[in-house]
């Protein structure tokens, strides 16, 4: 007989990242283009709980979340930072610490998904470098799998600029106020599939870093 597990893998930890990782990976989606309010995984229970109500136009432009197992810390860090040194980008002595977060995702559709606390499977196209308040915030931009529109899409470069600007001017506005002129966050690049892998990567490692000696 089969067993019955009575209690809900937590989407962070009890989730794996997926087998084909980093070409392919496990999604948790939080948000969806239609959510009014801001929704975010409590990392302690594993509930989709409120963050807090969208109190702006910014609304994300495609499902958004986290990739299973994977931290922002400092592997992930130390990758931005030497990128952005090598292109100028921040100061010599300027440093970059990492988040403390799963690695975000977003996922581009060309299906309405209704809501959020779901899992997907994505195919990593590249990233967004995002700088916010000094820390490391990379945001992973995928493609569902098999969508019937964008699954054929394998690099950022082969999206319609309209749809990156799109996607850009969401992760530079949404935590900005109207009446404040420094911008909170800043995106030093934007990466194709190669180092979108990479990044995974770092945050994998990271990942076991941090807990790896407390996991069960």
């Amino acid at each position: 007989m089969q067993k019955i597990n009575k209690f809900r893998a937590h989407p962070w930890h009890g989730v794996t990242i997926g087998p084909k990782a980093p070409d392919i990976v496990q999604v948790y989606i939080e948000l969806v283009p239609e959510d009014g309010i801001k929704y975010e995984l409590d990392k302690s229970s594993g509930i989709l709980k409120v963050d807090r109500p969208q109190r702006f136009s910014s609304y994300a432009p495609a499902p958004y979340g986290m990739i299973p197992q994977t931290y922002c810390g400092q592997e992930t860090a130390k990758l931005m930072e030497k990128e952005a040194k090598e292109n100028r980008q921040i100061s010599p002595d300027q440093k970059i610490i990492g988040d403390d977060d799963p690695l975000d995702i977003l996922v581009l559709t060309e299906k309405i998904v209704p809501h959020g606390d779901i899992m997907m499977t994505a195919k990593p196209i590249g990233g967004l470098a995002l700088l916010d308040r000094g820390e490391a915030d990379d945001k992973i931009i995928s493609v569902l799998e098999d969508d019937s529109v964008y699954s054929e899409i394998d690099d950022i470069s082969e999206l319609p600029w309209g749809i990156l600007q799109r996607i850009q001017h969401y992760f530079l506005s949404y935590k900005k106020a109207p009446d404040t002129e420094d911008p909170v966050c800043r995106i030093l690049t934007t990466y194709g599939r190669e180092h979108a892998r990479q990044v995974i990567e770092k945050s994998k490692l990271d990942y076991q870093n941090k807990f790896q000696s407390t996991i069960e």
